[in-house]
């Protein structure tokens, strides 16, 4: 079953929340986030290694991209590293690394993943999508990972089981991120879990979903079942990827099958989208402070992330839960409470250079 097993590396984000170390030239995925020495797209490769041959890895990330994700991932294929040349979220790009995965073995078994989560308890992600491999591979069935909640949480979207006594159940409802008090009935109901984003299906599954719910877009890359893995490819993709509609798998696809299940699991995952989920997974020290430098000299501070150069010289005082950033030539102060303006705050600095 290994052999027929492929795994999907979404990598084509910019990650403009985790600005100004996070630049559209090279974003988080291929940055040391946590200080491991390793990149989180490095981590993610890593973390199929038991699940399947490295040669079965597909990454679709954008052009600009493709030479970093060829020397951070030197053991992928490199005709398995697909180029975006525009952006068109991740229907189109699960949907072209479908299509070259069912040329090469039409019995496919798929995991599709995103390239900058965190997911440390490693065995037990993979016995989970072992099992998840095992419920698709002879069913009709399209099933995404969800994640058990533990605590109310904002900065997720949410999917409600219908069976909520089962580990694999029916999905009955797909949530946005919820407010505060949502959240808390949520958690208290049992039916919610996080939306990981992690998708397991069958090769011949998600091709018959694109011909059911993007009937065109599926026309236009069975077309190009000749083409893939030749030196026409790539001339190919740059015609057809920019009349793609700009849309999402959930939105075009998963909130509208009728074969889609959910699968709990009960790893320790984090989706790593701000500073402030980077602060919850980093070492802290007696007043919560998360500090990179050792040149870092803090007084009457708490809960602040710091997240300078070595060779800078910082100090701060009377600061808390704040976040304190300086990358490529930018500082940013930032409370951590106003973390969702970042987005803002980067497009003005840019255009105002």
């Amino acid at each position: 079953m290994k052999s027929d097993t492929f795994v999907i590396i979404m990598a084509g984000g910019i990650g403009s929340r985790f600005w100004p170390v996070s630049t559209e030239r090279k974003p988080k995925q291929f940055l040391d986030m946590l200080g491991t020495g390793k990149t989180l797209f490095q981590h993610t490769i890593d973390r199929f290694s038991d699940i399947c041959s490295v040669r079965n890895i597909f990454v679709v990330t954008s052009a600009q991209y493709i030479d970093i994700a060829l020397e951070q991932g030197p053991e992928i294929p490199e005709s398995n590293v697909l180029a975006e040349p525009v952006m068109r979220n991740t229907a189109p790009c699960i949907a072209y690394a479908s299509y070259k995965i069912r040329k090469l073995n039409p019995n496919a078994n798929i995991i599709v993943t995103p390239s900058d989560h965190l997911i440390e308890q490693k065995q037990l992600f993979q016995k989970t999508l072992q099992k998840g491999l095992n419920f698709v591979k002879d069913r009709d069935a399209i099933l995404t990972i969800g994640i058990q909640p533990h605590r109310p949480e904002t900065g997720y979207g949410y999917i409600q089981m219908g069976e909520s006594d089962k580990e694999i159940g029916k999905v009955k409802a797909f949530k946005e991120k919820p407010d505060l008090e949502t959240a808390k009935t949520y958690l208290e109901s049992k039916e919610y879990l996080w939306n990981a984003g992690i998708f397991i299906w069958s090769v011949k599954s998600i091709v018959r979903a694109f011909e059911t719910y993007m009937p065109a877009m599926a026309r236009v890359f069975d077309n190009g079942n000749d083409i893939y893995f030749t030196d026409k490819e790539q001339s190919f993709i740059d015609l057809v990827y920019p009349t793609f509609e700009n849309i999402s798998i959930d939105y075009s696809m998963l909130e509208k099958a009728d074969n889609l299940y959910v699968q709990k699991a009960h790893f320790d995952w984090s989706d790593l989208g701000t500073w402030t989920a980077l602060w919850e997974r980093s070492t802290r020290n007696y007043t919560g402070d998360t500090v990179s430098s050792e040149n870092a000299y803090l007084y009457e501070t708490s809960n602040n992330i710091i997240h300078v150069p070595e060779d800078k010289v910082v100090v701060v005082q009377g600061l808390s839960e704040y976040i304190i950033v300086e990358s490529n030539n930018v500082l940013l102060i930032c409370s951590k409470g106003e973390e969702q303006r970042i987005k803002a705050f980067r497009h003005k600095a840019s255009n105002s250079k």
